[in-house]
């Protein structure tokens, strides 16, 4: 089974909570959900907590899957109307000599923005892996998935929006 057969049923499931007029849904009003994805990314990067991972560059091994509701390039034949992987390839490779990040967990976390903003993913899944990092081990490595907030995440008011908006614009307020 592929990690894409493995997250169809959860993503039908957070998919429950977009409102009908989204598109994606059918008469049948079961989301149409499209994924397009990246295996076997090999890249370096410098990433680590260890002093000797801070000194240069090691090899990352990368999945990733990012979906959206019913591609209109299934009906269009026109990448526009995708996530282009080849666009997606070419943000990882400048994201890996760009990043900063110490710890896996937030390099991928920061791929899944890029993907969720960027890419206008409505789901998201990324594995990155160090090989051989430890002789006994083929590899070590996270694995994140995220969803855009209408796929469940707590809704927010608007107040906290409001709050941050207009922090410091009164004076005596922050």
């Amino acid at each position: 089974m592929s990690t894409i057969d493995a997250y169809a049923p959860r993503l039908r499931a957070a998919a429950r909570h977009l409102p009908r007029s989204d598109a994606g849904f059918g008469t049948d009003a079961a989301p149409q959900l499209d994924t397009i994805f990246i295996e076997g990314f090999r890249g370096e990067t410098v990433i680590g907590i260890d002093p000797d991972e801070l000194l240069r560059a090691q090899p990352v091994v990368i999945d990733l899957s990012a979906g959206r509701l019913r591609l209109r390039a299934c009906d269009s034949d026109r990448i526009g109307d995708t996530i282009d992987y080849a666009a997606v390839r070419q943000r990882l490779v400048d994201y890996l000599r760009t990043h900063g990040h110490t710890l896996l967990e937030a390099f991928a976390e920061g791929f899944a923005a890029v993907l969720i903003d960027e890419f206008a993913a409505d789901w998201v899944q990324i594995s990155v892996a160090k090989p051989n990092k430890f002789p006994d081990v083929e590899r070590v490595g996270v694995r994140i998935e995220r969803h855009r907030r209408r796929f469940g995440e707590s809704a927010d008011d608007g107040t906290q929006t409001l709050r941050f908006l207009g922090a410091g614009s009164t004076p005596g307020t922050q």
